[in-house]
C-alpha cells in the first residue's frame, strides 16, 4: 500500500509539473505576443476596429473615432471617410494612431476624464467625454481643440487630432475635446474640460495662462460661445478667458462685443458655410476694437482640417502666430 501510494503521489507530481510547465510556456507566448503586438506600428491596412480594441487604449479606444458608426465609414485607417469631411489624409491618420500608441505603451497618460464616476452614473452621456492630451515641452503654453460634426458625432480624426498633434510638434501643450453632440453639453463639457485644466497644471505640467480655444465647423461654434460668454455661462465657475479663438468653417453670426481675438478660416467652395458670413463677423469684432483676422481659401470646401496638399497647407503656422501676438504673457 505504501509503495503504491508514493507511486501515485510521484505520479501526480509529475503530472503537475507537466500541467505547471504547459500554463508557463502558454504565458510566457502571451507575453511575448503582445510585446510583438506593442512593437509592430498601424499601418493604412490596419482595421479600425483593431485601432479601438488595442489594450493599451482600454476604455477609450472607442472615442478615437465617432461612437456613431452611421457617421464614418471604411474598414482600414486608409479608408477612413467621415461625413462632411474633405481632404482626410490617411498618413495623418496613422501617424495620429501610431503616436498615441506609443506614448499609451510606454505607460503614459493620453486621456483623462473630466467628469467622475458618480457624474457619469447619473448622467451616462457624460461617458463619451474626455480630453487626448498631445504633449509639448514642460510647462509650455496649452490649446484645447474642439473638432467639428455637425452636433450629431465629433470628427476628431480630421478636426481636431491633426491640430493637437501639430501643435505639440512646436511644443505646445495640446487637448482634444471629445465631447457630447448637443450645442449646450457642448460648451458644458468645454467649460468642464478648461476646469479641469486650471485644476491639475502641476500635475499636467501645463501653463494655462494665455490658453486658446481651437474648433472647426460645430466645434467652432462652441470655442466661439465659450469665447464670448466664459465657463460661468456654463456650469463652472468663472476662469480667465482664452487669448486667442481659431475658427474653421462655421457660419456663426453672434457678436456681443466681448469676444476675444479671433482668426477664421474658411473655403470659397464650402457648401455648408456661405465664406462671406465669416467675413462679415471679423468685420463686426475688428470694429468692436478686438483683434481679428480671416483668411479665405479659393476652391476649398468644408472640413479640410490642417489643409495638407492644398492651397490651405501652413495655415496653422499664421494661426499659431496671431495667438502669440494675443498672448499677455509670451
Amino acid at each position: 500500500m505504501r509503495a503504491a501510494m508514493e507511486y501515485i503521489y510521484n505520479g501526480l507530481k509529475a503530472f503537475w509539473g507537466v500541467q505547471n510547465n504547459i500554463k508557463k510556456g502558454l504565458s510566457e507566448a502571451e507575453t511575448n505576443l503582445q510585446k510583438s503586438q506593442s512593437q509592430e506600428d498601424f499601418t493604412v491596412n490596419t482595421k479600425i476596429e483593431e485601432v479601438i480594441k488595442y489594450p493599451a487604449f482600454k476604455d477609450f479606444g472607442r472615442l478615437l473615432f465617432p461612437t456613431n458608426k452611421n457617421y464614418y465609414s471604411g474598414d482600414t485607417l486608409g479608408e477612413l471617410s467621415l461625413m462632411w469631411y474633405s481632404n482626410i489624409n490617411p498618413s495623418k491618420t496613422v501617424e495620429i494612431v501610431n503616436y498615441l500608441k506609443k506614448r499609451a505603451d510606454a505607460g503614459e497618460t493620453i486621456f483623462y476624464d473630466i467628469y467622475s464616476d458618480e457624474e457619469k452614473l447619473k448622467d451616462p452621456s457624460k461617458k463619451d467625454t474626455g480630453l487626448f492630451f498631445f504633449r509639448g515641452n514642460e510647462g509650455a503654453k496649452t490649446a484645447i481643440i474642439v473638432a467639428g460634426g455637425g452636433f450629431v458625432y465629433v470628427g476628431a480624426m480630421q478636426d481636431s487630432f491633426p491640430h493637437a498633434l501639430e501643435l505639440s510638434k512646436r511644443g505646445y501643450n495640446a487637448f482634444a475635446l471629445i465631447y457630447r453632440p448637443d450645442p449646450q453639453a457642448a460648451c458644458e463639457d468645454l467649460a468642464r474640460a478648461i476646469a479641469f485644466l486650471y485644476e491639475n497644471v502641476d500635475e499636467l505640467g501645463i501653463d494655462m495662462q494665455d490658453y486658446s480655444l481651437w474648433g472647426g465647423s460645430a466645434g467652432a461654434r462652441v470655442v466661439a460661445w465659450l469665447g464670448s460668454h466664459g465657463t460661468e455661462s456654463f456650469g463652472e465657475k468663472r476662469y480667465p478667458r482664452p487669448a486667442a479663438v481659431i475658427m474653421q468653417y462655421t457660419a456663426l453670426t453672434d457678436v456681443t462685443g466681448k469676444e476675444p481675438p479671433t482668426f477664421a478660416v474658411v473655403g470659397t467652395s464650402d457648401p455648408i458655410v456661405p465664406y462671406r458670413v465669416m467675413i462679415d463677423r471679423v468685420k463686426r469684432i475688428k470694429a468692436n476694437g478686438t483683434d481679428a483676422e480671416i483668411i479665405v481659401f479659393p476652391g476649398l470646401s468644408h472640413g479640410f482640417g490642417l489643409g495638407e496638399g492644398t492651397i490651405a497647407e501652413g495655415w496653422i503656422d499664421k494661426a499659431i502666430e496671431f495667438w502669440v501676438k494675443n498672448m499677455k504673457n509670451h
